[in-house]
């Protein structure tokens, strides 16, 4: 199932290491992160899911619930956790998906069978706190995840949710942000009172609101 930008994300139920959960209930009002991994007691996905308990307070601050996910069974989430603690210097301190029977990964198409027809691919999908996808993300099981890119692009996705903006490249959060097109000059002299500074008539930095 191709899941496109601003779909309804699928619902589902499933195990997890933090108990049974209906996926869109175990949302609630929260932005979330849902991320697959390709296998259990492999070494990259050690280091991001060592990464990610290292970055929990963040997505905590950012109103994100974090949570994993791999095809391999419940008791081996658990035998991994103590591995990741033990190398990474954090245990997994969110819910971890066992998805035995594929059903969560075949519903978002997390298994690539050009890339492996039993392991999914390293995706990531940032969904909105109205269940709708915001951003995807999809990486190679050799490649490992830059949790900290995670972060800054929910900072944006954050910001211009709230305001007529969006961010330019390698923005980062504090930086000078874009006025969108679609909003006039006389409309930004109410949104942006602090004037702005015009590059080209399509191109307007202003502060970042709320800084």
């Amino acid at each position: 199932m191709t899941i496109r930008l601003g779909d309804v994300v699928p619902d589902f139920e499933a195990e997890t290491t933090e108990g049974p959960i209906r996926f869109h209930e175990w949302l609630g009002s929260s932005w979330g992160v849902l991320f697959s991994h390709p296998k259990n007691f492999t070494p990259v996905c050690t280091t991001e899911l060592g990464q990610v308990a290292r970055l929990k307070p963040e997505f905590d601050r950012r109103n994100v619930k974090v949570i994993g996910l791999s095809v391999d069974p419940l008791d081996a989430h658990a035998k991994w956790s103590d591995d990741i603690a033990e190398t990474q210097g954090y245990a997994p301190n969110f819910p971890l998906i066992a998805d035995q029977d594929r059903k969560v990964a075949d519903l978002y198409d997390m298994i690539h069978p050009n890339a492996s027809d039993t392991m999914t691919v390293r995706s990531v999908f940032i969904v909105g706190p109205d269940k709708k996808l915001k951003l995807s993300l999809t990486y190679p099981a050799s490649a490992g995840r830059n949790f900290d890119e995670i972060l800054r692009v929910i900072d944006s996705l954050q910001l211009t949710a709230q305001h007529a903006v969006a961010t330019p490249a390698n923005w980062k959060d504090g930086d000078d942000v874009i006025i969108v097109p679609s909003v006039s000059d006389e409309a930004a002299k109410e949104k942006f009172p602090g004037g702005w500074k015009t590059l080209k008539p399509y191109l307007r930095l202003v502060p970042q609101p709320g800084k």
